[in-house]
């Protein structure tokens, strides 16, 4: 999958992760995460490489935040495996379902806001048992929006961070959105920031990356693959939907630089899961 070039950044879900004729394994970033720590992560199946420590847990795969219970938790849930086509998904999902998930814009520019109404409007379309509406002028939703402003590293830039359900069945409460200039320009298109929200959500409710196995397949560069999870925290197989790398998934690593959404087996494990 071909990736919107830049002046000097591709567009990238999971920025920050290939760093080009970069011979030492362990950046600086992560000397401020201990032994222990990274060996979780690897355990649980997500990359180590350039993993860092953030507000709120650990960043890894360049958008997906981990927090200390997500390490801490282990799985009680089978890897579920059916005729090797299925996507993945992590061990907590969203319960009590049906549910009504609010969500609130904080601080952002008007566009962001309308990309947050036409994220919702795409989920609502599927008819599942979560519903996605605003949160009340004011208050903060279930899930907040809101922006952080941080340049291209290494060619690459983040788009969006967010993290996985709690333990106890909520959703992830934050996505926060790159503003810099270098993200989506001076002038954002609609559909594309509504596209990176929509990911992100994807991540709040429990999905994962689907080019997991190899993050090469939507992010270009060299063959990254995941460490095989020891537990079935780290990628649950999806069953009905892909193994294998997923052409225009709304879940792939790195983004295409246009408006993507669900596509079919997409669909297809929304309906699995919710």
């Amino acid at each position: 999958m071909k990736k919107i070039v830049m002046p000097f950044a591709v567009v990238c879900f999971t920025a920050l992760t290939f760093v080009a004729c970069k011979k030492d394994t362990k950046t600086p970033a992560q000397d401020e995460i201990s032994d222990a720590t990274l060996s979780q992560i690897k355990n649980m199946g997500f990359s180590t490489e350039n993993a860092r420590k953030v507000d709120g847990g650990y960043l890894v795969e360049g958008d997906i935040i981990l927090t200390d219970e997500n390490l801490s938790t282990p799985s009680s849930s089978p890897t579920l495996l059916i005729a090797k086509e299925e996507q993945y998904r992590t061990t907590n999902l969203v319960t009590r379902l049906p549910r009504v998930i609010t969500i609130s814009v904080t601080n952002l520019p008007t566009v962001y806001s309308q990309a947050t109404d036409e994220a919702i409007n795409r989920y609502n379309a599927l008819n599942g048992q979560l519903t996605f509406v605003r949160a009340t002028a004011g208050t903060v939703g279930n899930i907040d929006i809101f922006g952080f402003n941080q340049g291209p590293s290494g060619g690459y830039i983040t788009l969006g961070s967010s993290g996985f359900p709690t333990s106890g069945g909520d959703p992830y409460n934050q996505v926060k959105m790159n503003t810099n200039q270098y993200a989506y320009g001076t002038n954002p298109d609609l559909n594309y920031v509504a596209s990176v929200i929509q990911h992100e959500l994807g991540h709040c409710i429990g999905f994962r990356h689907t080019d997991y196995m190899d993050r090469s397949y939507s992010c270009g560069g060299r063959r990254v693959n995941e460490e095989k999870p020891k537990s079935g925290y780290g990628a649950i197989l999806i069953p009905g939907t892909p193994s294998t790398p997923d052409a225009e998934s709304f879940m792939l690593a790195c983004s295409n630089g246009g408006n993507r959404t669900f596509n079919a087996n997409d669909v297809k494990a929304m309906d699995v899961l919710y």
